[in-house]
């Protein structure tokens, strides 16, 4: 039977990301938020950022509509100002990557707190929030990668629980995927990966912690580790990776996963369509789990 409800939320927010993309591409040539390319980067010529900037005020607008019917909306829109302001003024001028990590545990606490966890998962849940929110910042390295990545992951949270916010968050990215992908116009910029980053994860703990009951420690890290995905998986190879070879966890190469495909395969298009569905297989194995576990 029709959802009538869900295709609402996936038309209004689709539409509202579409549209919303052509100004924050004016918004980044007034105020020269410009991502000019470097030896680290793939895109050869400067790419206006900023387009989660659509994606930040249309979460906001929703939250506002329908935070009586969901509270928790107001803990993750707060959360999600700070991570998209951290990361678009980041965009116009780079910040300290140990003051950007305190901000975001910062915004991940705001929604970790009124679940009323135990100290264990509590503090491993504000790990993992944070973490995410990252992660999605890392994988953004190639048109469509990020975004893609995210709305596999939100289908998956509306599988879970019934999320019309996830799920208008990702037609959003949707929206904002048809600049972005497969000839760039825009990139979401830091503060868009982030902020997408940090949505899927409140989202995700949000929906857990309202079904499962005493869920154990290694159940939970199973959990975390394959709805985390690709991006959290790439991230914690980086990180090694770079301590072993004795430079900062935060130093920028280009030896993440899509760097390594896309000089094996030479197709954008391709080594996209390899990580999500490595994504959406750790997704499905995540729902097998947690459907065990409900």
């Amino acid at each position: 039977m029709l959802d009538v409800k869900l295709l609402i939320f996936i038309i209004a927010g689709f539409f509202w990301g579409g549209l919303t993309a052509p100004i924050s591409i004016r918004l980044a040539g007034l105020y020269g938020i410009i991502d000019i390319p470097d030896a680290r980067k793939i895109h050869k010529g400067k790419m206006p950022r900023g387009a989660g900037l659509g994606i930040w005020a249309g979460y906001l607008l929703m939250s506002v509509l329908m935070s009586e019917q969901f509270p928790e909306l107001r803990y993750i829109a707060t959360g999600g100002t700070i991570i998209f302001l951290c990361g678009y003024l980041d965009d116009m001028c780079s910040l300290s990557p140990f003051l950007r990590l305190g901000l975001h545990f910062v915004a991940s606490s705001l929604v970790i707190v009124p679940l009323k966890l135990n100290v264990a998962v509590f503090v491993i849940s504000v790990i993992w929030l944070a973490g995410v929110t990252s992660a999605y910042n890392l994988i953004d390295g190639m048109n469509g990668l990020c975004i893609s990545i995210f709305i596999a992951s939100s289908v998956a949270l509306f599988l879970m629980g019934q999320s019309y916010a996830g799920i208008y968050a990702g037609a959003m990215a949707l929206g904002v995927l048809c600049w972005n992908f497969p000839a760039a116009q825009t990139f979401l910029g830091d503060g868009g990966s982030t902020l997408l980053g940090y949505l899927f994860a409140s989202h995700f703990l949000t929906i857990a912690f309202s079904n499962l009951d005493d869920i154990k420690i290694h159940e939970l890290l199973l959990m975390l580790a394959l709805f985390g995905g690709v991006p959290v998986m790439d991230t914690l190879t980086a990180f090694t990776r770079r301590i072993i070879s004795g430079h900062s966890p935060f130093y920028p190469d280009k030896k993440h996963l899509h760097h390594i495909l896309i000089s094996l395969t030479g197709s954008n298009i391709l080594t996209v369509s390899i990580i999500l569905s490595l994504q959406v297989l750790m997704l499905f194995a995540g729902l097998q789990i947690y459907s065990r576990l409900r």
